[in-house]
C-alpha cells in the first residue's frame, strides 16, 4: 500500500475508530451519528462565522489550491461535526508544516456549506472560482452529490465524507467505510467459520436499503444464497420478524443473522434470547456503526455477536494533540478529515499533471491513512481493511486483525 508521504512511516498508518458519543442523533450521509454529550467539538481559536460562498479561511501555504467544504453554521449538530473536522484538518496541516521530510504542497481553503444542499453548491462554486484543484467534503450524501455535479463540469475531483454509497461516482470518491466493505468482510469471516445460512434484517430507510443491497450482492460474491431478508419500518415489528425466522433457525437453515442497525439490534437480540436461541445456533453480525455505542456494549443479549470495524489506534494517536490544541476530544469522523488532508498533500497526487488524476487516485496499491489501509475504486467507492470484533463483557474484543 502506498504511504501518505512520509507520514505513515512515522507512525500515522494506524487506523481510527467510529466511537460515537451519546446525545441527540442526526443523519450524516448514511450513518445516524450522535454528538455533543461529553465530547463536544471545540471552536477554532479566533474563528469567525462564515457564510456559504463567502470568504474562506486559509490553512497552509503550498502552491496547490484545495478546498475543504464543511458545515460550520446552520444545524447545530452538523456544525459541531464540521467544526471538529476543521480542527482535525488544521492538526494534519500542522504536522505537515512541522515535518522537514514532508513538502508543503497544498493550501486549503476552508469554506462553510451551512446545512443545506444550496449552501454546499454555493461553496463549491466559490471554491472552483478560487482555483481549487481538489475538493474535500462535504459531509451529507445529498451535499456530496450536489458538489460532485458542480465539480465535474470543471474536471475537479471530490473526496466526500459521506458513507452513503449512492453519493459515489467516477471522480467523486468517498473516504468512508461503506456497507459493501462491511458486508464483504463479515460474510467472508462467517464463511471461514463454516456457517452457510445467512439472513439479514434491515430498516426500511435509504441507508437500510443500501445495506440490504450490499448484503445481497456480497453474499452472492462470497458464494451464498441468502436464506432470508427482512425489512422493518419500526422496532415494534421486531417480534414479528423473529417469529417468522424462528422455524428456519430451529431447522438450522439460518445460522447467521445480520443486524447492522445499531439502534434496534439490542431489541432483536433480546427477542432471540427470549426464544432460547444461543450463539451456537445463530451468529449475530453487526456493522461498523456498532463500534463505541454504549447500548450495544451493554446489551448482554448481544454477547458473542461480531462486527467489522476500524481499529481504534488511529483515533487514539491524534486525540492527545487534538485535545491540547482545541480542548475536548475529536469527533469520531475527525480521522477522515485528517487523512484527507495528508492524502491531498501527497507529492505524487498534488504535483502530478494533472493533479489528482483518476489513474493515480484509483491505484490498486491504495493508501494507508488514519483509518487504515484503503483504496478508491473507479466508481468512487472506497475499500477499507477492516478488523472483526466481538461483543464481550468488559468491552469489545479483537477477533481478527484488519484485512480487505
Amino acid at each position: 500500500m502506498r504511504k501518505l508521504g512520509k507520514v505513515i512511516a512515522r507512525g500515522l498508518g494506524a487506523v481510527g475508530v467510529f466511537a460515537l458519543a451519546a446525545c441527540s442523533p442526526i443523519q450524516i450521509g448514511s450513518r445516524v451519528l450522535d454528538f455533543g454529550g461529553d465530547a463536544p467539538a471545540q471552536p477554532i481559536p479566533g474563528q469567525t462565522g462564515m457564510m456559504p460562498s463567502g470568504p474562506s479561511q486559509s490553512i497552509g501555504r503550498g502552491p496547490v489550491q484545495v478546498a475543504l467544504l464543511l458545515p460550520l453554521t446552520g444545524d447545530p449538530g452538523l456544525a459541531q461535526v464540521g467544526q471538529s473536522l476543521a480542527n482535525a484538518s488544521r492538526l494534519a496541516m500542522s504536522f505537515i508544516e512541522a515535518n522537514p521530510n514532508i513538502a508543503e504542497n497544498i493550501t486549503i481553503s476552508l469554506r462553510d456549506t451551512g446545512s443545506t444542499v444550496a449552501g454546499a453548491t454555493a461553496a463549491a462554486n466559490a471554491a472552483l472560482a478560487g482555483g481549487a484543484k481538489l475538493i474535500l467534503g462535504p459531509l451529507k450524501a445529498d451535499a456530496v452529490t450536489a458538489v460532485g455535479a458542480v465539480a465535474r463540469s470543471s474536471g475537479v475531483p471530490v473526496i466526500g465524507f459521506s458513507n452513503n454509497p449512492t453519493a459515489a461516482s467516477p471522480g467523486v470518491y468517498l473516504l468512508s467505510v461503506l456497507p459493501d466493505m462491511e458486508m464483504k468482510r463479515s460474510l467472508n469471516w462467517v464463511k471461514q467459520q463454516g456457517r452457510r445460512g445467512n439472513a439479514g434484517v434491515f430498516p426500511s430507510t435509504d441507508f437500510g436499503q443500501a445495506q440490504q443491497t450490499a448484503f445481497r450482492q456480497q453474499a452472492v460474491i462470497a458464494g451464498f444464497a441468502p436464506s432470508a431478508v427482512y425489512t422493518f419500518s419500526n422496532v415494534s415489528e421486531a417480534k414479528q420478524i423473529i417469529d417468522q425466522a424462528l422455524p428456519q433457525i430451529q431447522k438450522g437453515m439460518i445460522d447467521t443473522l445480520y443486524l447492522p442497525d445499531r439502534a434496534t439490534a439490542p431489541s432483536f437480540g433480546a427477542l432471540l434470547a427470549q426464544a432460547g436461541i444461543t450463539n451456537e445456533m445463530v451468529q449475530i453480525v453487526g456493522s461498523a456503526d456498532w463500534e463505541g455505542d454504549p447500548a450495544i456494549a451493554g446489551a448482554t443479549q448481544l454477547s458473542g455477536a461480531i462486527y467489522p470495524a476500524v481499529d481504534p489506534a488511529g483515533m487514539m494517536a491524534i486525540s492527545g494533540d487534538y485535545q491540547r490544541q482545541f480542548g475536548g476530544q475529536p469527533h469520531a469522523l475527525a480521522t477522515i478529515a485528517y487523512t484527507a488532508v495528508i492524502l491531498a498533500n501527497v507529492n505524487t497526487l498534488s504535483m502530478a499533471t494533472p493533479p489528482y488524476n483518476p489513474v493515480l487516485m484509483t491505484s490498486a496499491q491504495g493508501f494507508n491513512g488514519r483509518d487504515g489501509v484503503f483504496r478508491f475504486l473507479g466508481n468512487g467507492r472506497a475499500e477499507y481493511a477492516l478488523a472483526i470484533k466481538k461483543i464481550a463483557p468488559g468491552g469489545a474484543q479483537m477477533v481478527e486483525g484488519a484485512g480487505l
